[in-house]
């Protein structure tokens, strides 16, 4: 079982670096400028020439997919990375001094954790109003809490076990036992939520950017490109369909992925 899990793991690992790898090196794979418009070529169905058809504006859409995936699959690793890391110093902080600093903290993360995180979300990109960067920014501050809570749980439950009163009486401090006996234990369950997260947080600055909070225009992000040919679904469906199969294929690679890993974890 841990070899088919491990298998799997490879498999989709492959997949999701492929996926990145198309994302770094859009700019060289690129058929075509994905922002040079040509109204003689608008809205052409998919053909040898266009793989994907174009848009309104005569530009390719193949193009536009491999741009965007630049924007929609780095935005999501940034979110998703600096979400887990203030998430998870927050819990543990949290959880190794409790007192104050512990009900102050969770006070705070429960706030957060009260309402849907889309609804906080499109309230502080409306505030924000900066574009790609406030979604990044609102997605951080209404996903750090689960990692918090996380991380606070394990903290109180390793921190009275032996092994931690056993590097406490031979003189470790507190970074060295946090960073020798208390990260190493948190590593897994973070890592599998962190890779599940990432398919989450891509729809999530999808669809800020579909509701005009996030990437604006001319950018190649999948989101705002389905928003800009949600009007066309009739009459030029390839448009919208693009964009929103690339999103769904991405977040199918990375769901898969995280599974296998959390699966692979959980067996130990």
């Amino acid at each position: 079982m841990k070899k088919e899990q491990k298998r799997k793991i490879l498999f989709y690992g492959i997949l999701a670096g492929a996926l990145l790898l198309f994302a770094a090196c859009a700019a060289h794979l690129a058929p075509y400028d994905p922002y040079e418009q040509n109204l003689e070529l608008s809205l052409l169905p998919p053909s040898a020439a266009h793989w994907m058809g174009t848009d309104r504006y005569g530009r390719d859409l193949f193009s536009r997919i491999l741009s965007g995936a630049r924007v929609s699959i780095f935005s999501a690793l940034l979110v998703v990375a600096a979400s887990a890391l203030i998430g998870t110093l927050a819990g543990i902080f949290s959880g190794w001094l409790e007192g104050k600093t512990d009900t102050v903290l969770m006070q705070i993360s429960d706030i957060f954790l009260a309402f849907p995180g889309m609804v906080f979300a499109i309230a502080f990109s409306g505030v924000l109003q900066s574009g790609m960067t406030g979604a990044v920014v609102s997605l951080i501050l209404v996903s750090w809490p689960k990692y918090a809570r996380l991380a606070r749980n394990r903290v109180l439950a390793l921190k009275h076990m032996p092994f931690i009163a056993a590097a406490r009486l031979t003189g470790n401090g507190t970074w060295k036992m946090i960073g020798r006996h208390i990260l190493p234990n948190l590593a897994g369950q973070t890592i599998v939520t962190a890779v599940l997260d990432i398919g989450t947080m891509m729809l999530e600055i999808a669809g800020l950017s579909f509701l005009g909070l996030g990437a604006e225009a001319p950018s190649a992000e999948w989101g705002a490109m389905m928003s800009n040919g949600r009007s066309m679904l009739q009459t030029a469906p390839w448009v919208i369909l693009a964009p929103g199969l690339a999103i769904f294929l991405t977040v199918l690679v990375c769901n898969l992925l995280g599974e296998a890993v959390r699966k692979t974890v959980d067996q130990g």
